[in-house]
């Protein structure tokens, strides 16, 4: 697992340096300083080798633990879910050559049907994961609400990070107003707290494949699960 995360690392490494014209096997190789062929054993092709630097930068993504534990210590509102897209601004901004990499690899997806499929199924589990955590948290609003978030904040990421409309305003204040006009006027139906069945189940922590994949993707679904495992250890002790 280590060589293949430092093989997926040294290949962003190159499509950040070369674009995805210049991401071979035998470059990665190169950048990685390991002997010729090394990386064609680990990812047989070239849409294997794309789709797993969409995989590892997801990794690199991964939320702060102590960071989702203090969002994950307040009550469900407008304000938190703001708070939330503004760390997932914060962690997509602080890496930008990640996030023009996913970029760069999501347009090249539509020239490379199999790329295509390896990397559309690994943004597509980050929705879910998303709506998943969206659901077993109680935020305001539902998966049309998540999906409104991801177009909006895949455009602010967009122009933030590449050649720039340069309308002026601040990051911060879009992010506010992006989740208080797409979520604040939720349907009340989708507000409520969800059946317990719907949750994550007790003690569940997201493995690699379960972790979220997009780049306007929430906080993992282990966060949600800490939440329920706090209000059961509340809930036991009662008298």
């Amino acid at each position: 697992m280590e060589r293949r995360a430092a093989l997926a690392d040294a290949g962003l490494r190159v499509l950040a340096a070369t674009g995805a014209r210049g991401l071979t096997h035998r470059a990665v190789d190169a950048e990685a300083g390991v002997p010729v062929g090394t990386t064609s054993n680990y990812f047989r092709s070239r849409d294997a080798l794309l789709g797993a630097l969409g995989e590892r930068i997801m990794e690199r993504f991964t939320p702060d633990d102590r960071v989702l534990a203090e969002l994950a210590a307040r009550e469900p509102s407008v304000e938190l879910f703001t708070d939330y897209v503004r760390y997932i601004l914060e962690r997509t901004t602080r890496q930008p050559e990640l996030t023009r990499a996913l970029i760069e690899l999501r347009l090249e997806a539509v020239r490379r049907p199999g790329l295509a499929r390896i990397l559309g199924e690994t943004l597509r589990r980050g929705y879910r994961n998303d709506v998943a955590f969206h659901a077993a948290s109680g935020l305001p609003g539902g998966a049309f609400e998540v999906a409104l978030l991801h177009y909006a904040v895949d455009g602010l990421l967009l122009d933030m990070l590449t050649t720039s409309i340069d309308a002026g305003f601040d990051p911060d204040e879009v992010v506010s107003a992006l989740v208080t006009r797409l979520v604040a006027n939720a349907p009340p139906s989708q507000n409520a707290r969800p059946s317990e069945s719907s949750r994550p189940s007790k003690g569940s922590r997201p493995g690699r494949a379960q972790r979220p994949a997009a780049v306007v993707t929430g906080p993992a679904t282990r966060e949600a699960t800490t939440r329920k495992t706090r209000t059961a250890k509340k809930s036991t002790s009662a008298p």
